[in-house]
Order: C-alpha cells, then sequence, then structure tokens
C-alpha cells in the first residue's frame, strides 16, 4: 500500500480525492480536539482504500477541505468505513451540515459477527490482522504543529487496518446472513438529525 506525505494543499488533497473517487470504500478516521472547544477542533483526517492512504492536514495555511467534503457527504457510490465513527461523521457534520453516506462502521458490525459488546480498535486489529497497535501517540496533542513521523505513521494506521479489516468483516457477515439489521443501524448513524 502506497503512504503519501502529509497532505498540506487543495491541490494535492484534490488528486487524492480523485483517486479515492473511483474506490468501491474507503476507510476514513479524524483525530481532533475537544477540550478547549464547544466543538470539536478537527486537528487530522486519515482517508484510504486498499492501494493507498494520506493523511490531511486540515490546519495546513490555506487548504480547502471541499474535495475532501464532497467525496464523504456527496458520493453515494463509495462507501465510507469508520470504527466507532460517531464523533468523526460529528465533525463532518459540523463542518458540512451533512453526514457521510453510505455509511459502514465496523464496531457496530462486530456486534452481528461476534454478537458480544462493542469492540475498541486495538482489539478488532488484534483479533482481525495479529497486530499490535503501538499507544504511544494515542494522546497527544493533535493541534501542534509540526506533528512528528510518529504521529503521522499512528494516525494512517487507523484507515490501513480499516481497509484491510473491512473487507474480511463483510465477508464474514454475508456468510453468516446476520448483516440485514445493520442497515438500518448504519442508517441511524448517518441521520443529520442525531448531530444536529
Amino acid at each position: 500500500m502506497k503512504i503519501h506525505p502529509l497532505i498540506t494543499t487543495t491541490e494535492e488533497l484534490a488528486d487524492l480525492c480523485a483517486r479515492l473517487a473511483k474506490s468501491d470504500f474507503i476507510a476514513v478516521d479524524t483525530e481532533f480536539m475537544r477540550e478547549n472547544t464547544y466543538y470539536p477542533l478537527l486537528c487530522l483526517v486519515q482517508i484510504g482504500n486498499e492501494e493507498e492512504a494520506a493523511a490531511i492536514d486540515p490546519l495546513a495555511p490555506g487548504i480547502d477541505l471541499s474535495p475532501m467534503l464532497e467525496l464523504l457527504t456527496n458520493n453515494e457510490e463509495v462507501l465510507k468505513v469508520f470504527h466507532a465513527g460517531g464523533q468523526d461523521v460529528e465533525i463532518i457534520y459540523n463542518l458540512t451540515g451533512r453526514t457521510p453516506h453510505p455509511i459502514f462502521d465496523t464496531q457496530i458490525a462486530m456486534m452481528a459477527v461476534s454478537q458480544s459488546e462493542q469492540i475498541g480498535y486495538a482489539n478488532l486489529v488484534e483479533s482481525w490482522l495479529g497486530k499490535t497497535i503501538d499507544k504511544g501517540a494515542r494522546f497527544t496533542d493533535w493541534s501542534r504543529r509540526p506533528l512528528t513521523d510518529r504521529q503521522i505513521e499512528y494516525a494512517i494506521g487507523d484507515v490501513t487496518y480499516l481497509a484491510r479489516i473491512f473487507p474480511k468483516i463483510l465477508k464474514k457477515l454475508i456468510k453468516t446472513g446476520r448483516g440485514e439489521w445493520l442497515n438500518a443501524e448504519m442508517e441511524k448513524l448517518a441521520d443529520p438529525a442525531n448531530y444536529a
């Protein structure tokens, strides 16, 4: 998988989103700070498919996030995959007044697959890929610049692993026939009324 350098310009972002718009699905995650602000401050967006992934710096001077926001909220051809995506969806709603759609949340899906309680992301990666996530960068000040290579690598891992796990979960859902009720759950997650 190709991992791009941190995206800090509108042109780089538009090129990436044009390629991702041809995907069946994209994995999406955000890093934000919400300690000192009423609304969460978006500090980093990670996005990718099975071939490529990148972190986008929404705090970069002059960057216009429109190509990414259009892909997330206006492209019905691409499934947007999150893990425990409620806060990510809230941030996108706050920026656009719209929510990502169609949407798939692996945490919700895992309740259908394993019929157990919510699974954390680290446990999801461990159980499906046998990888242990380095949690060192987890509690970090994402608003501070410059971001370190370790921070970016940690953040991009959230979507590179998700892009590998999602097809496996989907296959399992189809095999077990437990996916039917998920459509209603995913539509609830994408309902703008939850975030208004």
